[in-house]
């Protein structure tokens, strides 16, 4: 709908709006001259590297690379879609947006179907607290929820009268709550979808009810429904729990994925406030982008039987074309036989932290999952882990994560060396919901020196001068002479003057965007440093190598005084 706004009320809005003051009113902001300095409210940080700049409109986090105006800031920071993001600054703005006759309608249908929704969860919790909801209630009791908690998630009860809501409705409310199927006229006369149900309202990241989920108080085959879908709920995008989890977390930066209402419920009775669930039998790629647009880090948890290690399997499938670098996915799965709701209470919420803590992350969970059955000192095995990951990995988007688990195969699928002084049951074995780890080895990254000088000038600017007076006499440092004679036209110090001003220069960051793009491994830093001195300060072996290596490679040529060299060299001494 963000292209039924036109695009001058959108500027006007944001000339209108004082950034500081609306980040201000959310996290809190330091001056720092002219500008405002924070701990990035996207990404888990001590030091201060969120940066707004009111003068030009814009925030930016040097840690996470988060960037934009004041529209994206309340649409990541809120979770919300752009025209409700818009619809709240104009709000705040004393504004008006001038939407067109067919969108206020259809903005106008979704509000009425959302007061009739909002009207049945009143109905319901009414219904909870009265004569008729006893029953009820002694259920809730018997799971350990208190009444703090009963309220926190407004749960309700559905009386068993077949037509209780649709009496209680009001005329304009009952034809909406005919249309959202929460009361049904499928055999010609409206009849309540739910009935003698535990109720459980699920609302929007703004708090509206859009739908339900009911838990049978009788002998009814379906222990669990969920209302139908409807304009206002796509079961496949919405998220049970996150509007409660973002009222009690108000900073959420991890998000723990359970399988039913009474798991999320249980879990934030016990202190753990960051349980949600998804909507449905499986975890598909729109509830996993619904889960991403809140956090980066999110933590599976699935019951330990087959049944939830195969549900742990498609969410792992369907979360690989999403992965990219700064994610970060685990898996916790539970003992047999134990769910959240059961384990939580049983071995309290330190206990249950520490399982969360202790998740197995989605590398090693995909590894180990491939790798049951086979013997990896068999080349055939290996072979066939090679046959089950390869097709994994290529649904990933290329990224430092990718590549890293490629060469991970590629080590488990080595040579037979590897192996010889590993367990025979390398797999190891799932305990606790965690797997045995396998020992990894260090990859060594081979660079051009021309990137190796570029990687020790982001570390460490100061070494610009030195880079500039090795590449005149050389053809092979063209990109890091041109990245440190422009270091130094900016009279960089350190590395943190120099990511300002990459993040800030609109023309270097247009220039050096592509700089690294050949390069698919990161070296560590004292590595590369050291690697870069000793290209800039060679020492006397390392000279005495690259000299000999030139008169061998022009050995057909060599003048007598070149010979009597090549013989000093190659003995090692100079005379």
């Amino acid at each position: 709908m963000s292209g039924l706004i036109p695009q001058r009320f959108v500027e006007d809005l944001l000339d209108r709006l004082d950034l500081a003051e609306l980040i201000g009113s959310r996290i809190t902001l330091k001056k720092a001259g002219a500008n405002y300095k924070a701990c990035c409210p996207f990404h888990d940080e001590k030091t201060p590297s969120f940066n707004v700049r009111p003068d030009k409109g814009f925030y930016h986090c040097f840690g996470c690379g988060a960037h934009g105006d004041a529209i994206s800031f309340i649409r990541e920071f809120e979770g919300i879609g752009f025209t409700e993001a818009v619809e709240e600054l104009a709000k705040r703005a004393g504004l008006e947006v001038p939407y067109d006759k067919a969108a206020k309608q259809e903005i106008q249908q979704a509000r009425t179907l959302t007061d009739a929704l909002d009207f049945a969860s009143r109905f319901y919790q009414s219904a909870l607290t009265s004569q008729q909801g006893a029953y009820a209630r002694d259920y809730l009791q018997q799971r350990g929820l208190d009444d703090a908690i009963v309220q926190q998630y407004q749960i309700g009860y559905a009386p068993s009268a077949g037509t209780a809501l649709f009496d209680a409705a009001s005329k304009d409310l009952k034809g909406p709550l005919v249309e959202t199927g929460t009361v049904s006229d499928k055999y010609g006369r409206p009849r309540d979808l739910f009935r003698n149900r535990v109720m459980f309202p699920i609302r929007n990241s703004r708090g509206k009810t859009i739908a339900f989920g009911g838990r049978t108080l009788g002998d009814d085959k379906a222990k669990y429904i969920n209302s139908p879908e409807s304009d206002v709920f796509h079961k496949s995008r919405e998220i049970y729990g996150l509007f409660e989890a973002k009222q009690a977390v108000r900073q959420l930066d991890k998000l723990l994925v359970v399988e039913g209402y009474m798991d999320v419920i249980a879990l934030a009775q016990h202190g753990i406030h960051y349980a949600v669930a998804t909507l449905g039998t499986a975890t598909n790629q729109d509830s996993l982008t619904a889960l991403l647009r809140q956090v980066r880090h999110i933590v599976f948890c699935f019951d330990g039987d087959q049944a939830g290690f195969r549900a742990a399997d498609r969410a792992m499938d369907n979360a690989l074309e999403l992965m990219a670098d700064g994610m970060h996915l685990q898996f916790l799965m539970l003992p047999q036989g134990e769910d959240p709701d059961t384990l939580v209470r049983k071995e309290g919420q330190e206990a249950f932290q520490a399982r969360i803590d202790g998740a197995t992350p989605l590398s090693r969970y995909l590894f180990d999952r491939q790798s049951e059955g086979l013997d990896l000192q068999l080349p055939e095995h290996r072979g066939e882990l090679r046959a089950r990951v390869e097709p994994l990995l290529n649904k990933m988007p290329k990224s430092t994560l990718r590549d890293a688990m490629w060469h991970e195969m590629l080590r488990l699928c080595g040579g037979r060396n590897q192996w010889q002084s590993r367990p025979k049951n390398q797999g190891g074995n799932w305990k606790d919901g965690r797997r045995d780890r396998v020992t990894e080895e260090r990859i060594d990254v081979k660079l051009s020196k021309d990137s190796i000088l570029c990687l020790a000038l982001l570390e460490a600017p100061e070494m610009a001068t030195e880079v500039v007076e090795l590449s005149r006499s050389s053809r092979q440092f063209t990109q890091a002479r041109n990245f440190a004679s422009w270091i130094l036209d900016q009279e960089v110090r350190d590395r943190k003057s120099l990511v300002r001003c990459l993040a800030l220069d609109g023309q270097a960051r247009d220039r050096f965007f592509h700089l690294f793009d050949g390069i698919e491994h990161i070296p560590a830093r004292e590595s590369t440093l050291e690697a870069a001195r000793e290209l800039l300060s060679p020492n006397e072996e390392s000279s005495r190598q690259q000299r000999l290596a030139a008169l061998l490679r022009n050995f057909s040529n060599l003048t007598t005084e070149e010979r009597k060299e090549l013989r000093t060299l190659s003995s090692g001494t100079q005379e």
